[in-house]
C-alpha cells in the first residue's frame, strides 16, 4: 500500500533545510513552499530526525497544509 492514496509521495518530492538561525525551510520539487522558525521549527526537526524517509515525506506534506487535497500535479 502506498504511503499516500495517490502514491505521489513515493517519489519523495519534499525536502527541508535547517539553518543555524533556527529556521526550517521546506521545499516541494525544489521550490520553497514554507518557512518555520523558533519553537515550531525545533519541534518539527525533532519529529523529522526520528522519522523514516516515508514518514518524513508524509510529515512534510502534512505540515505544509496545502497538500491534502489529492489534486497535486505530477512533475
Amino acid at each position: 500500500m502506498p504511503i499516500d492514496q495517490h502514491g505521489a509521495l513515493e517519489e519523495q518530492p519534499f525536502s527541508y533545510k535547517a539553518h543555524a538561525d533556527g529556521k526550517l525551510f521546506v521545499y516541494y520539487g525544489g521550490k520553497h513552499v514554507r518557512t518555520y522558525k523558533d519553537k515550531e521549527a525545533e519541534k518539527l526537526l525533532k519529529q523529522l530526525d526520528a522519522a523514516t524517509p516515508a514518514q518524513e515525506q508524509l510529515l512534510l506534506a502534512r505540515i505544509t497544509g496545502n497538500f491534502k487535497r489529492g489534486n497535486e500535479k505530477k512533475r
